[in-house]
């Protein structure tokens, strides 16, 4: 370790940047969907506000980036669906704007053909429940329209599924999952779309682990054992979905990871949200060290092993994140921090892609 402490880090960021060369990098959650609710919106530019857009995603050396389908909630019967029908056709009609640089893709086979084009691969995701309006028929409709997985909650209960909370512990409404969410976790599977758990309740956490018949995953989730958020996954939740053969992909968000970052105040992050062209900005003047993110990976490592780890940063959805982690350019560097940290490349290689590949292929082949 003492030889490895004199290695200057400059050699671990040109090796963490070849092996990002090499093989794929996806980031399974980001909100810069909410990007696109400016038509000037350019992804070709380099931004100063934001997490996410073209060069940076080149220079992170990201080869695919899930975008997310959110609309603040809960939501009157028949209000959801043309909300993320909108949103979904604006990243259609970004992804085919700009086709030089960026690819649709609902599969892993989609996703490898986008890299072997050079260009980016950009999945949906239905962030939130409650955008299915209760409908199985306005699943399947996202289904066909490329939707890739849907996350049960977000940061309330939906009519069928109880969440975590976000800024608060909620009250459980159903005890977990009602017979409509147990129906909709075995449409799910049978659509080969991904059970996204991030949001949702401890008990509604363990009846999916035991109902869903494909892998599980937790697209933007960090661990427990190192702060104790609601938000986070406890070591035996991580080892369950594990054993479904899922994915822990390891949320950036500095209030999530940084168990003593501040409250942050409802008035500010309203406002945050209802400005996503300038998201960039902090809403603390607390500094959250990237190397407490590397922790999550670390602890996630270190607990369910390298076949069940990965990257789901919510960029561009998130007000606070660590330092040196400030936009998608900079994953390099917690690739090189886990270099640092004697992590195998062969290993790193399945944490920062293989893994989501492996997942989506194995869902899609579960359906079959």
């Amino acid at each position: 370790m003492a030889l490895e402490n004199a290695i200057p880090d400059e050699h671990f960021l040109a090796r963490a940047r070849a092996l990002h060369e090499k093989v794929f990098v996806i980031d399974t959650h980001c909100d810069t969907t909410q990007r696109l609710r400016d038509p000037r919106w350019n992804p070709t530019l380099r931004h100063d506000t934001g997490h996410v857009d073209i060069p940076k995603l080149r220079e992170g050396g990201v080869d695919a980036v899930f975008f997310a389908v959110w609309a603040p909630g809960p939501m009157e019967p028949g209000l959801a669906p043309p909300l993320a029908r909108a949103q979904i056709q604006r990243i259609q009609d970004l992804v085919r704007r700009y086709e030089s640089d960026l690819a649709p893709a609902r599969s892993a086979d989609e996703i490898r053909q986008a890299r072997a084009d050079h260009r980016i691969a950009v999945p949906i995701a239905i962030e939130g429940g409650y955008l299915i309006d209760d409908s199985l028929d306005v699943l399947h409709e996202y289904h066909r329209c490329g939707a890739t997985y849907l996350t049960l909650t977000h940061g309330f209960h939906t009519t069928w599924a109880d969440s975590s909370g976000i800024h608060e512990d909620l009250t459980p409404r159903h005890g977990g999952l009602t017979d409509f969410g147990k129906a909709v976790v075995r449409e799910l599977n049978g659509l080969g779309m991904m059970v996204d758990v991030s949001h949702v309740s401890d008990t509604t956490f363990w009846q999916v682990i035991e109902l869903s018949s494909a892998p599980v995953v937790a697209t933007h989730s960090s661990c427990r054992a190192i702060s104790p958020h609601r938000r986070n996954l406890s070591d035996d939740m991580m080892q369950a979905i594990a054993q479904t053969g899922g994915v822990v992909q390891i949320n950036f968000a500095a209030g999530f990871i940084d168990p003593d970052h501040p409250p942050l105040d409802p008035d500010a992050v309203e406002k945050y949200f209802a400005n996503p062209n300038g998201r960039q900005t902090s809403l603390t003047d607390h500094v959250t060290p990237r190397s407490i993110l590397v922790d999550h990976f670390d602890h996630a490592l270190q607990t369910i092993g390298p076949d069940h780890v990965g990257i789901g940063s919510d960029f561009d959805g998130v007000p606070t994140l660590p330092q040196g982690v400030e936009d998608c350019s900079k994953l390099p560097y917690i690739t090189a921090d886990l270099l640092r940290r004697g992590y195998r490349e062969v290993d790193l290689e399945k944490v920062l892609g293989a893994n989501v590949l492996r997942v989506m292929d194995a869902c899609q082949e579960q359906a079959k």
